[in-house]
């Protein structure tokens, strides 16, 4: 057998790979310094090529390596993105709501909003029967306004909405908080289809919002629907977002709400499929006014009906607009009035004044069923200490025993850069206070300085979760390979997952040459 001349081993059929085999051998043997480049560059591709199929076929599959592309973000390319409902008629059911609604507004419509004595002291029976004060006759014509709007409320525009998905109110310093907890959501396996939402095109960053459509998710503006200049008030936002949403079924997260478990089950069970609304329990029992339960049809004088009631965390909602439609547009008649008078009715300037629970008033005003989890909610605190720094809220699919599924996290707002950027309190487009490593006085300052952990891990092993690494992880995709990388911000991101976590970095040679990214960094847990 000749090296270069006719080779008996190769098929008479490939004349064409045998007239390749003389063209290597010219080249070697006459060809010009040009063409010799040419040559030994053609055979480093292909070297490094098969050096990343060898790593590949290689690595242990027990512990694979995080590819410099997170596979959970390369993954979620095969979620389709939500597609935009029918504009003109979404725009036409919420004029015909908004004109039901100012057409019979609350009174007074202005109730004021007074603070308890005491911030942190329950406050007293007696305390709540008289702090709103609200003649009988006001009270009358809110309840016959209340009567008037549930007779008007529409019927389900079914041609509007369909499937299942997310839903996640950003904007502002939130939408920092936003990519942590969309992270999250495919970091722990959702397939679910996500519309972020923002106010208006002012608080909208179109690059991130192509980033997000590669991964199932879709930005929607609020403006598009809707006068938001009619909103005083943030809380208002939440509830148009599902109202405007194209989902039938939706799981709303706050911004500041991270998944630490895969919520997609959700919807598949019981407590679900039963019911259509899920809802999770907030620390304190009901502080409204013994108008309330008057004003919205659930007695026929002042009443003390609502007094057991658990309050509700509505930092996560499950809602399925077509068995409760009527229920979600009353909420929103709630909200739209809230600031002047519905959540100081419902809550009297306690603690959780705003809209998280007009869902549950509008479905007892109107008998309709829902799942309230029968957990309590934990509070995660920081390592070593008794100060509380988030809410873990438990998994609806498990009643019989505690598993938690989202970490609401109400007070350490999990931001990469919120952590660790240096200068982007001067960032007037994302702007952000100034962050947690710059700021001694920060409560976690020193965890971040000496490289710890915030959340201590035995008390993660006794509940079966260890979010933080992950969370981690979801950071260094922002850090490093989104709209907000920056050199600095990836390098403090990495440096803090190896000394705290044990992650380690790894120069992918190859990949200047095969991969087409430049330097990209690929990540292997010890």
């Amino acid at each position: 057998m000749t090296l270069y001349g006719d080779d008996p081993e190769l098929p008479s059929s490939t004349p064409s790979f045998r007239n390749i085999i003389r063209k290597l051998r010219r080249l070697l043997i006459g060809g010009s310094p040009r063409q010799h480049i040419l040559l030994l560059l053609g055979w480093a591709l292909l070297f490094f090529a098969g050096l990343r199929i060898i790593q590949s076929l290689l690595a242990d599959p027990s512990t694979p390596s995080l590819q410099c592309r997170n596979p959970t973000h390369e993954q979620s390319k095969h979620i389709p993105v939500p597609a935009l409902p029918d504009k003109s008629l979404l725009l036409s059911v919420w004029r015909q709501l908004q004109a039901i609604y100012e057409d019979h507004p609350p009174q007074p419509l202005d109730l004021g909003l007074n603070q308890f004595r005491s911030a942190s002291d329950f406050p007293s029976l007696e305390d709540i029967k008289t702090h709103t004060p609200i003649s009988l006759e006001d009270a009358r014509a809110a309840r016959k306004s209340h009567v008037e709007v549930t007779k008007k409320l529409l019927s389900y525009p079914s041609q509007l909405f369909s499937g299942k998905g997310v839903v996640m109110l950003a904007g502002g310093r939130y939408t920092s908080f936003a990519t942590t907890g969309l992270g999250m959501l495919r970091e722990v396996g959702s397939k679910l289809p996500v519309e972020v939402w923002v106010k208006d095109e002012t608080e909208e960053n179109e690059d991130w919002c192509e980033e997000l459509a590669k991964e199932g998710m879709a930005c929607r503006r609020l403006s598009d629907y809707m006068d938001t200049e009619l909103l005083e008030h943030g809380y208002q936002l939440k509830i148009c977002s599902i109202i405007f949403s194209s989902f039938e079924q939706v799981l709303f997260l706050d911004a500041d709400n991270i998944p630490v478990k895969n919520p997609d089950v959700i919807f598949k069970s019981k407590s679900f499929t039963d019911t259509g609304v899920v809802m999770w329990p907030d620390y304190w029992k009901h502080t409204g006014s013994p108008m309330l339960p008057y004003i919205v049809g659930l007695s026929d004088e002042a009443s003390e009906i609502l007094r057991p009631d658990q309050t509700v965390e509505s930092g996560q909602l499950v809602w399925d607009k077509k068995r409760h439609w009527k229920a979600l547009c009353l909420a929103a008649y709630y909200n739209y009035y809230g600031p002047q008078h519905y959540y100081t009715m419902i809550s009297q300037g306690w603690a959780g004044w705003g809209d998280k629970d007009t869902f549950l008033i509008a479905l007892r005003s109107l008998r309709q069923d829902f799942y309230m989890v029968p957990h309590k909610l934990k509070t995660l605190f920081l390592n070593g200490t008794p100060e509380g720094v988030g809410m873990l809220q438990a998994d609806p699919t498990k009643p019989a025993s505690y598993e938690p599924m989202f970490l609401h996290s109400n007070i350490v707002k999990w931001s990469i850069r919120g952590f660790l950027c240096r200068g982007c309190g001067n960032d007037t487009v994302n702007s952000i206070k100034t962050s947690s490593l710059e700021n001694p006085k920060s409560n976690i300052h020193p965890y971040l300085k000496n490289h710890s952990r915030i959340f201590n891990l035995e008390d993660m092993k006794a509940m079966n979760i260890d979010p933080e690494p992950l969370i981690w992880k979801s950071f260094e995709h922002v850090a490093c390979r989104s709209v907000w990388q920056g050199e600095g911000l990836c390098n403090r991101t990495r440096t803090h997952m190896e000394k705290t976590f044990g992650y380690s970095f790894e120069k992918s040679w190859a990949s200047p040459l095969v991969g087409g990214g430049g330097d990209r960094i690929c990540i292997r847990p010890t």
